[in-house]
C-alpha cells in the first residue's frame, strides 16, 4: 500500500529498535509492505531507501489530494488563514510536498492550511549547487534530510531532488551511479561531485567545495585544496571519484 508522510519530518530506521537512518519530509510517498508493533516497513519512493517508520507518521494517499507543489524556500510556516498575523500551525522544510487548492492574495491554500505562495514551486530548479547553498549553515546531522539538520549525502540528494533528478540517499550508492567519472587531474567545475570513502561534496567553483561535514558540524563552503588535505590528514583518504553530472 502506498501512503505518505503526514508529519513535518519522520525518521526512517533500518530496524525499529535502531536510531535514525534517514528522514522523510512531509508529503513524501512511502510504500508499506508490513506493519508490526506500531511500525511499518517499506520503501521511500523518492529516495529509494528502505526501512521502518512509525505508523503514526503515515497516512493513506486517499486522505489527501495529489501533491502539486513542493516547498522551494529553505523552510516555511503553515497558517490557519491567509494572514501572517495568525498563529502558525506547523513548519515545513524545503522539499515538503503539498497540494495547492486555491490562492488568496499572497497565500496558497493546501491540505494543511495556508502557505506563502512564494515559498512554493512546481518547477524543477536548474542549478543543484544553488539549491545546496540554501542549506548553508544548517547543522550537520547524521541521516538528516531537512533544514534542521542533514549530512553530506542528504545535501546531494536534496539538491538533485529539487532539480527533478533521481538520486540515491547515501554516499556510497551516489558514488556508484551519479555522473561520469573524470580522470585524475581534471580541473573541477561548478556542479561536479567529489567523493571520498564515506563522504561527498559539491564543487561550487574551481577552488571551493560546498558540503555538509562533521569537521565544521554544518553545511559550509571550504577551499578545495584545504579540504582535500584536511580530509586526508584526518584519515579519510584521498578523493576516490570526481564525477560530472549531465543536468
Amino acid at each position: 500500500m502506498r501512503g505518505y508522510c503526514r508529519v513535518p519530518l519522520a525518521e526512517l530506521r533500518r530496524r525499529p529498535e535502531l536510531g535514525r537512518d534517514r528522514q522523510l519530509r512531509y508529503g513524501e510517498p512511502f510504500d508499506v509492505y508490513e506493519r508490526r508493533d506500531g511500525f511499518a516497513t517499506g520503501d521511500s519512493v523518492l529516495a529509494g531507501h528502505s526501512g521502518w517508520i512509525a505508523e503514526s507518521a503515515l497516512a493513506p494517499n486517499s486522505r489527501r489530494p495529489a501533491p502539486t507543489h513542493w516547498v522551494g524556500a529553505r523552510q516555511t510556516h503553515v497558517y490557519p488563514e491567509p494572514d501572517f498575523k495568525t498563529r502558525e500551525t506547523c513548519a515545513l522544510t524545503h522539499l515538503s510536498r503539498v497540494a495547492v487548492l486555491r490562492q488568496d492574495g499572497r497565500f496558497s491554500e493546501t491540505e494543511l492550511g495556508w502557505i506563502p505562495t512564494n515559498h512554493l514551486t512546481d518547477r524543477p530548479a536548474e542549478d543543484p549547487v544553488s539549491v545546496a547553498a540554501l542549506y548553508l549553515g544548517v547543522p550537520y546531522l547524521w541521516g538528516g534530510n531537512s533544514i534542521w539538520g542533514l549530512d553530506c549525502s542528504g545535501l546531494v540528494h536534496a539538491a538533485l531532488m529539487a532539480c527533478g533528478q533521481k538520486c540515491p540517499s547515501d554516499s556510497h550508492p551516489q558514488e556508484m551511479v551519479l555522473g561520469r567519472a573524470l580522470p585524475p587531474g581534471t580541473p573541477p567545475r561548478r556542479g561536479d561531485l567529489m567523493f571520498w570513502k564515506g563522504h561527498v561534496a559539491w564543487v561550487s567553483d574551481t577552488d571551493t567545495l560546498l558540503h555538509a561535514n562533521a569537521f565544521h558540524m554544518a553545511v559550509t563552503f571550504e577551499p578545495l585544496t584545504e579540504a582535500i588535505a584536511r580530509i586526508q590528514a584526518q584519515g579519510g583518504g584521498p578523493v576516490i571519484r570526481h564525477a560530472r553530472l549531465s543536468l
